[in-house]
Order: structure tokens, then C-alpha cells, then sequence
């Protein structure tokens, strides 16, 4: 006999509670952003922000953290100092999540396990400003990134910019088309990548109407399917990088990554400072500006999919 699995303790902050019980929109975000984006105190000022770009969008916010041995859907904003001023909170995916918790340390969620815990709680929706994706090169070192194969596993839609440039984009949307996760961009005929605009890669499909979002990520749920809905917005023109001054950047980061001999888990993290210092800063303003306006368009993506819910009865 299979034993049963154990319950997965999870602590909603009385707020996310109570919207969650009211039917009303829930957005869920990562912390990741908070303990190993940004220094202090633009940590806490740009979590802060992203928090009130949600509330602007029409739905409560829930960022995500392991502790304690639970999952804490919803932090305060003492819960967000805290972790925005405490050294070394290990980055927490998917696959380090069971691990974590049962240590019952702290951890801060990524795009890949904060899809399983929004799943967990009953959340629909999560924001971010870029997923991961396949690597440049993946065809040799088989580096993609767990954000996508989370996107098959878990019932939550996803609203970000894209992927990041780093990646292989068309790789990255050779890999959606497989795994038959549907992706629908909204603003924009092409597939965004985080700060730029465009990958250059024609989106499957570009839908404006929020409302007909709402019903497409309804009806992908109704056929059955598991997996998430992937809903890009591209930065806004006044935040967005150059493609050609990103690519012309990213190109002389991977040649000195590959010099400095960097690759595994270490590499995004080493591609992105090495091209936020080829384009002077640039590239990190953009970053924190995508994550605003990101969480601004989720929370009115969740707000669509709230009304559609309530008039479906």
C-alpha cells in the first residue's frame, strides 16, 4: 500500500485569505527578487512597488517565501525587510522546495517553486518579469531551465515579459510549442524578451482583450490540461533596451564566461551583471521597471479571470 503524502503546510497572510475566500483576484509573486536582485534597500523599495503595481492592476498581492517548515503566501512588509536584510537565504526552486521544508529553513522561491506553492494555495495567477528558458549552446550542455518544465506541471497562468535574452528564444518557444503550453501575447505581435521588446520571435498568438484572456486560460483548464497559460506584456517603450545593444552586450558576456570557465546555475546570474555593466546600468534599470509594469498587467489579467468566474457562476 502507498503510504499518503504528507500535507504541505501552507500560511496564508489574512489578507490573501479572505480575497481567496471571497472569489476576489490573487496575484502571486516570487521573493527571489528580494533576498539575490538587488542590493538593500532597492530591494525592499522595488518589492514594495511591485506589491502596489499589483493593487493598481485591480487584485491583492501574495508574495511567496518558504519558512518555518510552511509556505507563506502573502509577506508583510516587515516579513519583506526581513528577508530583504538577512544574508545568505538560499535560492529556492522546484526541486530544492521538499528538501527546504522539511528542513525547515528559509528559502526564497523562484519562478519554478513559486508555481508550485501558488498552485498549493489555490492562487491562478503569477507574476514575473522574465522566465527561464533553453540555454544558448543547450543542444550540447542540455542547460534549460526548470521554470519550464514547472510551466507543464502546475494549473497557474503566467503573465511575465517573455524570457530572458540571454536564452535561445527560439529554442525557448520551440520548447512551449512541444510541451503544448499555450502562449498568448498581449500588446504585441512578437514573443517579448524581459527588457527588449521583441526576441524576434512572432508570438503564436496576440490577444488585447483581457477579458477573452481570461476565457482562453478557462478554457485551457476545462480540456483537461495541467499545465499553465503563458501571457506576455512587453516593457513599456520608455523602459525598453535596444535589442542590438543587448545582443551586441550578451555576445561579450558569454565569450567571458566561457574564458572565466562559468557555466551550471552560476551562469544567468554572471550574464546578467556582465551585461548590465556593458550598457552602464541599463539593463538593471530596465529589470526593476519590467517588474513593476509586469505586475500592473497581472493583476488586471487576474481581475479579468476573477469576473469571468463570478459571471460563469
Amino acid at each position: 500500500m502507498t503510504p499518503p503524502s504528507p500535507t504541505i503546510p501552507v500560511v496564508y497572510a489574512e489578507e490573501v485569505r479572505e480575497a481567496l475566500h471571497e472569489g476576489r483576484p490573487v496575484v502571486a509573486l516570487e521573493s527571489n527578487v528580494i533576498t539575490h536582485g538587488l542590493a538593500h534597500p532597492h530591494n525592499v523599495e522595488t518589492a514594495l512597488q511591485v506589491e502596489a503595481a499589483v493593487r493598481k492592476g485591480g487584485s491583492v498581492p501574495a508574495t511567496i517565501c518558504v519558512e518555518d517548515g510552511a509556505i507563506r503566501v502573502g509577506m508583510s512588509a516587515d516579513d519583506i525587510e526581513r528577508f530583504a536584510s538577512t544574508s545568505g537565504i538560499p535560492k529556492v526552486s522546484s526541486r530544492d522546495l521538499p528538501v527546504v521544508l522539511a528542513r525547515g529553513i528559509r528559502g526564497a522561491t523562484t519562478v519554478a517553486s513559486s508555481l508550485v506553492a501558488a498552485e498549493l494555495a489555490g492562487i491562478a495567477f503569477f507574476a514575473s518579469a522574465g522566465l527561464g528558458g533553453v540555454h544558448r549552446g543547450a543542444e550540447t550542455t542540455m542547460d534549460v531551465s526548470s521554470d519550464l518544465i514547472q510551466l507543464t506541471r502546475s494549473k497557474v497562468a503566467v503573465v511575465c515579459a517573455g524570457a530572458k535574452m540571454i536564452l535561445d528564444l527560439k529554442l525557448t518557444m520551440e520548447y512551449l510549442e512541444t510541451q503544448c503550453v499555450p502562449v498568448v501575447s498581449h500588446g504585441s505581435d512578437d514573443f517579448p524578451a524581459f527588457y527588449c521588446a521583441s526576441s524576434g520571435v512572432k508570438a503564436p498568438h496576440r490577444i488585447d482583450d483581457e477579458d477573452l484572456i481570461a476565457r482562453v486560460v478557462a478554457t485551457h483548464w476545462a480540456t483537461g490540461h495541467p499545465g499553465a497559460v503563458v501571457i506576455t506584456a512587453p516593457p513599456r517603450a520608455e523602459d525598453a533596451v535596444d535589442p542590438v545593444q543587448a545582443e551586441a552586450a550578451i555576445a561579450e558576456a558569454l565569450a567571458q564566461a566561457e574564458r572565466d570557465r562559468v557555466t551550471g546555475q552560476g551562469l544567468t546570474k554572471y550574464l546578467m551583471h556582465a551585461v548590465d555593466r556593458a550598457t552602464g546600468g541599463r539593463t538593471a534599470q530596465a529589470n526593476m521597471a519590467v517588474l513593476i509594469s509586469t505586475a500592473e498587467v497581472g493583476g488586471r489579467m487576474a481581475a479579468a479571470y476573477a469576473r469571468h468566474r463570478q459571471a460563469a457562476g
